[in-house]
């Protein structure tokens, strides 16, 4: 005579088939991002910057220009993400100019602190965000 197993009670009840198994991790799972649409006219400037940039003798000679494209993809980002679903929600007057008013001051001090770190980097680290940059608009 055979015994029987009995069934776990955490375990589901046998119906005479396997479990089916987790599929494996792959190794290289694409991770997870979000993107945003810029003016074309902001994305040939982008491109026209970073090609100048990384084609320079003298990269540190372009700091200024980049400082400035990075803030202004910055702030177009910020409208994208922020401004314009603020307004799709329709929260009001205030609310909006309140909202307007906080960006600004974010806007103003970051820009001062892009343009700080920016000014001191050396050549290949310049080219090495304009890597980053272009693999951003991917």
């Amino acid at each position: 005579m055979t015994a029987m197993a009995t069934p776990s009670k955490h375990a589901p009840p046998s119906k005479g088939k396997q479990a089916p198994k987790r599929p494996s991790k792959p190794s290289a799972q694409p991770k997870p991002f979000l993107r945003f649409y810029h003016s074309e006219s902001l994305r040939e400037k982008t491109l026209s910057l970073l090609s100048t940039l990384e084609q320079a003798e003298d990269a540190t000679k372009h700091r200024d220009a980049l400082a400035s494209l990075i803030i202004e993809l910055t702030n177009s980002g910020m409208e994208y993400y922020f401004v314009k679903p603020l307004k799709l929600a329709k929260p009001g007057f205030i609310v909006e100019q309140t909202a307007n008013l906080g960006l600004a001051g974010v806007q103003q001090l970051m820009g001062s602190v892009v343009r700080q770190i920016i000014g001191r980097m050396d050549g290949p680290q310049l080219i090495s965000v304009c890597g980053s940059v272009r693999h951003l608009m991917l």
